[in-house]
């Protein structure tokens, strides 16, 4: 995993995942990112870097659109403006974010071997609550 900071799109991947947001038809935007959520939720497997780094920044986008929420300004975010997302997927992404904080997940290992794992689950923790109150 190319990462070069903690925030949510400073990686490779999740820059990819922008990238293929962007790319997508308007009408196909919201999919994505519930395809994205639904990929880690309930897996109980070891939970591959990729797939977790991708939910992460699925979940960042749904947050953005909750009251609370911080605008993904990224350059690495998607440069398309996304259509209004479903409110359901606020209670997917936080199932997600919960498998993805939850081991086994090699996005945990990574951060917590880098020395930057508390602020890693910080920001988690702050994309967690913002979705757990929108989702009611």
């Amino acid at each position: 995993m190319g990462t070069w900071d903690i925030g949510h799109f400073d990686n490779d991947t999740a820059a990819d995942f922008s990238g293929d947001l962007d790319d997508a038809p308007q009408n196909e935007r919201a999919e994505l990112i519930r395809d994205a959520l639904t990929a880690v939720v309930g897996t109980t497997a070891y939970l591959d870097s990729d797939d977790g780094v991708v939910a992460v920044a699925a979940a960042a986008l749904v947050a953005a659109q909750c009251p609370g929420g911080e605008p993904v300004t990224t350059v690495y975010g998607p440069d398309e403006q996304l259509p209004e997302l479903p409110v359901e997927l606020r209670g997917l992404a936080v199932r997600a974010l919960d498998r993805v904080a939850a081991e086994p997940s090699e996005l945990v290992e990574l951060w917590s071997e880098s020395g930057h794992g508390a602020p890693w689950a910080e920001g988690i923790g702050r994309l967690r609550a913002v979705l757990a109150e929108a989702a009611g």
